[in-house]
Order: C-alpha cells, then sequence, then structure tokens
C-alpha cells in the first residue's frame, strides 16, 4: 500500500450559546490521506476559538505531506519520526504539532481500516466504554447560563463538571462554584479549570477557598511552560493538580512527572502529536501511577483512553453540530461508549465539508 494524495481543508463551524459567549466558532484542518488501494484516512485538528488555522494547514501541506508521499502508510512510527524530525531548526510545538498530530491520526485511521479493527482493540484493548466529564462554565457565562449548562450535561448522564475559575477575586469563583454544586447534587462530582491565569501565591489563595468542595482535581494552574511552577502548585494545596493540555510531547510530560506537577495528565491528540505520541504519553503516565483524561476531541480520544489502564475520563464540550460528523459516539449512564468501526470511527457527514470549508 502506498500514499497516493493527501488533501487538507479548513473547516469553520459556529458555535451556539452559551459556549459562543467566548467562542463564537471553532476551526478544524483536517487531511485526508488517500492511497493505492482505496483505503483512506481522516485526520484533522481542532483549533479552538480558530486560531492558527491558516498557519497548520500551510505546515502540513507545505512541509509534513510531501514526505508522506509515495510511502507505505502502515508504517506509522516511522512516518512519524519523519515528519517530526524534519525541520530540526523548528520547534517541534504549535502549528507544527497540530499539522503532524492530523497527519498521524489519518494514518493511525488507515491502519485500523486496513486491519478491519477500532483502534482501541488493535491497542489491546482494556474497555470498551470511557466515562466522560461535562465541560464548560466560561467566564462571560452568566450565573444562570452556567448552572444551566452544568444540569443540560447531568441530564445527558454525565456525573463529572468542569468549570471556569477566572475571576479576579477569588472569592467569586467559589462563589460561582459553590453554586453549580448546589444546583448538581452530590452525585455529581467538579473540576476546576484555571487556564494558565495565576502565578504560585494566586493558586494558593484560590486554592484554600476550594479545599472543603471536594473537587476532583484544579487545572492548569500557571502558565505551561512553567513546570518549576506547576510542580510548587502541586506540592503546596490540597487538592490534585492537573495539567498538560499545552504540553507537547513525552519529554515534557516526562519533566512533569519527575517534578510531580501533577496527578492527572491531560495530553490533548491534535496537539501532542497525533494518537502515536499520545500513547506514549499515556503509557509512561501508567509506569508512575498517574491517570490519564485526554483533552477535548472525545470522539477521538476515546480510542486511547480505552486503550490505557489508566485512563480515567475523556472531556465532552458540547459543541458539535448534529450535520458535522456522521455518527457520533453514543453515551449511556454517563459513559461514551467506544465506536466499533475500523479505524478511529470518526466521518465527516455528507455535505459537511462543502458547507463549513473556508480554506
Amino acid at each position: 500500500m502506498k500514499i497516493t494524495a493527501i488533501d487538507s481543508a479548513v473547516l469553520r463551524i459556529p458555535n451556539r450559546k452559551p459556549i459562543a459567549l467566548d467562542f463564537p466558532h471553532h476551526s478544524l484542518v483536517i487531511a485526508h490521506v488517500r492511497t493505492d488501494e482505496g483505503v483512506t484516512g481522516l485526520g484533522y485538528t481542532l483549533a479552538f476559538g480558530g486560531g492558527g488555522v491558516e498557519s497548520i494547514q500551510a505546515y502540513l501541506d507545505t512541509r509534513l505531506a510531501p514526505l508522506l508521499m509515495g510511502q507505505d502508510p502502515l508504517l506509522v512510527e516511522r512516518l512519524w519520526e519523519r515528519m517530526y524530525r524534519a525541520d530540526r531548526g523548528i520547534k517541534r510545538q504549535g502549528v507544527a504539532a497540530y499539522a503532524l498530530s492530523a497527519l498521524d491520526i489519518a494514518l493511525w485511521d488507515i491502519v485500523g481500516k486496513a486491519a478491519g479493527l477500532p483502534l482501541y482493540k488493535l491497542w489491546g484493548a482494556v474497555t470498551d466504554r470511557v466515562a466522560a466529564y461535562g465541560s464548560g462554565g466560561w467566564p462571560s457565562y452568566s450565573l444562570a447560563d452556567l448552572i444551566g449548562e452544568a444540569q443540560a450535561y447531568v441530564a445527558r448522564g454525565c456525573r463529572y463538571y468542569k468549570m471556569k475559575i477566572h475571576d479576579p477575586d477569588p472569592r467569586a469563583n467559589r462563589e460561582r462554584v459553590l453554586a453549580v454544586k448546589q444546583a448538581v447534587g452530590d452525585g455529581v462530582r467538579l473540576m476546576v479549570d484555571v487556564n494558565q491565569k495565576l502565578d504560585v501565591l494566586g493558586n494558593f489563595r484560590q486554592a484554600r477557598l476550594l479545599e472543603d468542595l471536594d473537587l476532583v482535581w484544579y487545572e492548569e494552574p500557571v502558565l505551561a511552560d512553567d513546570l518549576a511552577a506547576c510542580a510548587e502548585v502541586a506540592r503546596g494545596i490540597n487538592i490534585p493538580v492537573a495539567t498538560g493540555e499545552n504540553n507537547y510531547t513525552r519529554f515534557e510530560f516526562r519533566d512533569l512527572i519527575e517534578r510531580g506537577a501533577a496527578r492527572y495528565l491531560m495530553p490533548d491528540l491534535c496537539r501532542a502529536n497525533g494518537f502515536s505520541e499520545t500513547l506514549k504519553i499515556g503509557r509512561l503516565a501508567a509506569a508512575h501511577q498517574l491517570a490519564v483524561s485526554p483533552h477535548v476531541v472525545h470522539e477521538l480520544s476515546l480510542q486511547v483512553a480505552g486503550a490505557l489502564s489508566n485512563g480515567f475520563l475523556v472531556e465532552w464540550i458540547d459543541w458539535v453540530p448534529a450535520d458535522l460528523f456522521a455518527e457520533m459516539p453514543v453515551m449511556q449512564g454517563g459513559d461514551f461508549l467506544i465506536p466499533d468501526r475500523p479505524g478511529h470511527g470518526v466521518a465527516l457527514a455528507p455535505g459537511a465539508e462543502k458547507k463549513y470549508r473556508v480554506g
């Protein structure tokens, strides 16, 4: 089998309220990897809020795609190394990682289809269902928006909900968290997300006000590049720290682990160089008894979580319109059932690319 063509596109998808209050749209950079045996792989990377998609597509088309032409798509690890090592003068993060992720996801889709297996089974499944947490609660939400979103996730089966704590006043953040906790009841556990907005002392002040609320985790407390500060926060607060959505390689995650900077690691398939690197991150975490909870794109992340004994939760942000993908994973009792279709099991709906394409 040989790769004969790679087609890319940018899709811009409008969001509905309340998510649209903070993010009017999201964008996908998609890649179709075609072969001489008629097997095609779909890969994509999610640009939250649409930022940087033109650069991601340009790097994918001009620097990475040519490296795959004429190659055997089943040799995924060889092709991953070829792409990752191609531009030694460019830091292998950000734009480069987003682009590589889309292609790696497409290559694994081909492997699964060629084998006739869903990826989680190809990788040695541990489960066919993964619990999800509803995610949102952005700062532009009114309290009614916030509670309404949390209750909507709970009504659809979620036993966990994550919200942002972005108010400059830590007391105001506590009041919002407490209001949600009272609204959803004792059967639902909460997480909070700082989104890198505080320094170490600011996190100490904020976390002290939340420690009595039985939170699952306290997410991304400081700048993602500052691993030392994250470790200091993790040592200094009484809520488990989660981080990793803005870390890109196993090497960064190794450093997070060695510093004791988190109890929950959150690689993002679309940033952490695709399925290949995310699996390595997950297995590295397992060696240190750390749980892995992949960031967003739950429809893809399920395949990884289903193959990891230390997979914990997948993040569900309910933004995807009904006409974007042909079939989304089904939720049952708070768990998503992992699609059993060959490959990663995700396909664009008929007409979706034409409807949403902008580049």
